[in-house]
């Protein structure tokens, strides 16, 4: 009976370590949404989320790494340990049966990460100047950003969406910098569009790009 015992036990332990988790991030976003990377203090995700100081300090170490964990969560919408390219849309994208509806999935997929990050990717330009840690993680996303595209891209000349004798480079470098955060930021900076807004324009841009 003990032994049976034992699984429940370790799952209970478990739950209970993912629900203080999410307390934590959302408590953080919350602040660096409020008052910027710069003012948001450890002790002040903690007092936010109900919980002791010493329950952030152990489980995250330090503000960037928090920082980051909660811009994680919110690039793919949840805690799951699925990586954005293996999302629903990020597939789709990549094996519609035609160039548009690919277009179209990429656009939408691109506007989800905008409507569930946009403004942290407004505070990370300031994380990003003060922590030497987040400017790598937000280097590496950029690179993985220059990646998608280009697959994007490439696969859709593979699959014989676009002709032979199309610069499929040309078209990867354009795609980057259309969905990249850092363009998301200067529009939110000048135009103030929302999501679904940057997704209609998203969408029409990239048909254009494409010859559509």
């Amino acid at each position: 009976m003990l032994e049976d015992a034992k699984p429940v036990l370790v799952d209970r332990r478990a739950a209970r370590v993912a629900q203080t988790e999410l307390r934590i991030l959302d408590a953080a976003r919350e602040l660096f949404l409020e008052r910027g990377y710069l003012a948001a203090t450890l002790a002040g995700v903690a007092e936010r989320a109900g919980v002791a100081p010493r329950t952030v300090y152990v489980r995250f170490g330090t503000k960037a790494a928090v920082f980051k964990r909660v811009v994680d969560v919110a690039l793919v919408g949840d805690t799951e340990p699925v990586d954005l390219a293996h999302r629903p849309e990020a597939v789709l994208s990549m094996s519609a049966a035609t160039l548009e509806e690919r277009i179209r999935a990429l656009a939408s997929a691109s506007a989800g990460v905008i409507e569930r990050t946009g403004e942290l990717f407004v505070v990370a330009v300031e994380a990003e100047a003060a922590e030497p840690e987040l400017a790598r993680a937000a280097q590496a996303g950029r690179e993985v950003t220059r990646r998608l595209a280009m697959a994007f891209w490439r696969q859709a000349r593979t699959d014989g969406l676009v002709g032979t004798d199309v610069d499929v480079t040309w078209l990867g470098e354009t795609t980057e910098v259309l969905i990249a955060a850092d363009t998301w930021v200067h529009i939110r900076r000048t135009k103030g569009w929302s999501a679904r807004r940057y997704n209609r324009w998203l969408d029409v841009t990239l048909r254009r790009v494409a010859g559509l």
